[in-house]
C-alpha cells in the first residue's frame, strides 16, 4: 500500500513534531517524578507512610489509564484521522498538569493524575503516525527515534523537576503543562494528516476497548507470538524502573544523588544506542538479526546487573544492557509489517495495552521479589534476583519470536 500523499518535507516536519510529542509527554514525566511525591505528602500533614501507599496508588492508577484509553485513542485516530487525536492529547496534557500546578487538595491531584494517564495514552497514535508515513523499511530507525525521546524525556526531566521543584513544588506542574501548550501551538502549524479518508475505519466498541484491541493482535499465529514477546519486554523493563532505587542503596550504599546520576547514565545510554546506532546498524542487518542481538544483550546485561556486588560492576553492565533497545523498534517494524496500514492505529493501541498490563503486574512482581529476598529470614539471599528474573523473561520472550524469525528468513 502506498504512503499518504504528504510532501517529503512535510514528512520530515511531522515527524520531528511527532518526535517532539514523545519527548515532551516522557519529559513531563519525568519532571514530576522527583516532585510529585513530596506534592502528595504535603497534602497528608508530612506523614510520609501514608505518603508512600497514596503514591502506589496515584501510579496503579495511571498505569490502569494508559491500559484502557491507549485502545481508545489509536481506534478513534483509525476513525477521525491521527492529527486531531494527537494534538487534542497535547493540549489535555497542557491542561491536566496545570490542574495539578493549581490543585487545592489530594482530590483534586488525583484528578490530574487519572487526566495525565488517559492524555498520554495517545502515544500508541504517535506510533501509528510513524507507521503511516514511513516506507516499512525504515521503520525500524524511526520507531528507534521515538525509543530515543523516551530516553531523552527521562534524562532531562528528572533533574529539570529537582531543580524547580526546590523553588517551589509547583514549579515542575506549571513547566510541564506550558510545554505541553507549546507544543499543541507548534504542532496546529505544522502537522498535517497521515491517513487518507478512504483509509479510515468505523468506531466502534469493540475495537475502542482493551480486549478488542488485544484481539486484533492474536489475529495470526506471527503477531500472537510477537505481541506476546512484545508484552514480556515491557514487563522486563521494570525490573530497573521499579527497584533501582532500592537496590542501589541496599546493595551499594549509594546516595540520592548518585543514584540521579546512575539514571541519567542509564538514559545516555539508551539515546546514544536508539537514536545513534540503530540506524547505521538497520543499514548492514535486517529486523530479525537486530531483534536477537539486541536481546541477548539485555539478557547478559541483567545477568550482569544481578551478580555485580560493586557498584562499578553495576555502571559497566548498564551500556550492554542498553543494546536491548535495538531489539524494541526492531520488533514493532516486524508487527507493523504484518497488519494492514488502516489497523495500524488499533496495533499500536493494542501494544500499549499490552504495556499498560505490564505496568500493572510488573512493579508489583519485582519489587515483591526483591523484598523476599533481601528479608531477614528468607531461604535466598539474593538482592539482584529481579534483575535475573527480568533476564529470564527476556530469553522466553526471545523464545517464543524465534519460530516467526525463522520463517521470515
Amino acid at each position: 500500500m502506498s504512503l499518504p500523499s504528504v510532501p517529503p518535507a512535510g514528512r520530515q516536519a511531522a515527524v520531528i513534531f511527532v518526535f517532539i510529542t514523545v519527548l515532551l509527554d516522557m519529559l513531563a514525566l519525568g519532571i514530576v517524578l522527583p516532585v510529585l511525591p513530596k506534592l502528595i505528602e504535603s497534602f497528608v500533614d508530612g506523614d510520609t507512610s501514608r505518603a508512600a501507599h497514596l503514591v502506589g496508588i496515584f501510579g496503579t492508577t495511571w498505569a490502569l489509564m494508559q491500559f484502557l484509553f491507549s485502545p481508545v485513542m489509536g481506534a478513534l485516530s483509525d476513525r477521525f484521522g491521527r492529527r486531531p487525536i494527537i494534538l487534542l492529547s497535547n493540549l489535555g496534557l497542557a491542561g491536566n498538569y496545570l490542574l495539578m500546578a493549581l490543585a487545592p487538595s489530594l482530590g483534586w491531584l488525583f484528578l490530574g493524575r487519572v487526566l495525565s494517564g488517559i492524555t498520554s495514552a495517545s502515544i500508541s497514535t504517535a506510533n501509528a503516525y510513524i507507521a503511516d508515513i514511513t516506507p516499512p523499511a525504515e521503520r525500524a530507525a524511526k520507531f528507534g527515534m521515538m525509543g530515543a525521546a523516551f530516553g531523552a524525556g527521562f534524562v532531562i526531566g528528572p533533574g529539570l523537576g529537582g531543580i524547580l521543584g526546590g523553588f517551589d513544588l509547583r514549579y515542575p506542574f506549571w513547566a510541564a503543562g506550558l510545554l505541553s501548550l507549546g507544543n499543541f501551538i507548534y504542532g496546529w502549524f505544522v502537522l498535517p494528516e497521515s491517513l487518507p479518508r478512504e483509509q479510515r475505519r468505523r468506531f466502534t466498541l469493540a475495537t475502542a476497548n482493551p480486549l478488542g484491541s488485544l484481539q486484533l493482535l492474536g489475529a495470526t499465529p506471527e503477531l500472537r507470538r510477537l505481541s506476546a514477546m512484545s508484552f514480556l519486554f515491557s514487563l522486563a523493563q521494570y525490573a530497573l524502573n521499579t527497584v533501582f532505587v532500592l537496590y542501589a542503596g541496599y546493595r551499594y550504599g549509594w546516595t540520592t544523588t548518585e543514584v540521579g546520576f546512575a539514571l541519567m547514565l542509564v538514559g545516555v545510554c539508551s539515546g546514544i544506542v536508539q537514536a545513534g546506532l540503530l540506524k547505521p546498524l538497520r543499514k548492514r542487518y535486517d529486523e530479525r538479526q537486530l531483534l536477537v542481538a539486541g536481546t541477548l544483550c539485555g539478557v547478559l546485561g541483567f545477568v550482569m546487573l544481578g551478580v555485580s556486588s560493586a557498584g562499578w560492576g553495576f555502571l559497566l553492565a548498564v551500556p550492554l544492557n542498553s543494546l536491548w533497545g535495538l531489539a524494541g523498534p526492531s520488533g514493532l517494524a516486524l508487527i507493523t509489517q504484518r497488519t494492514a496500514g488502516d489497523t495500524h492505529g488499533r496495533v499500536q493501541g493494542g501494544l500499549a495495552s499490552l504495556s499498560g498490563i505490564a505496568g500493572l503486574v510488573g512493579p508489583l512482581a519485582f519489587t515483591s521479589v526483591f523484598g523476599f529476598c533481601i528479608a531477614a529470614d528468607t531461604p535466598l539471599q539474593l538482592p539482584g534476583a529481579p534483575f535475573l528474573l527480568a533476564a529470564g523473561i527476556l530469553a522466553a520472550g526471545l523464545v517464543l519470536a524465534l519460530p516467526v524469525l525463522r520463517r521470515a528468513g
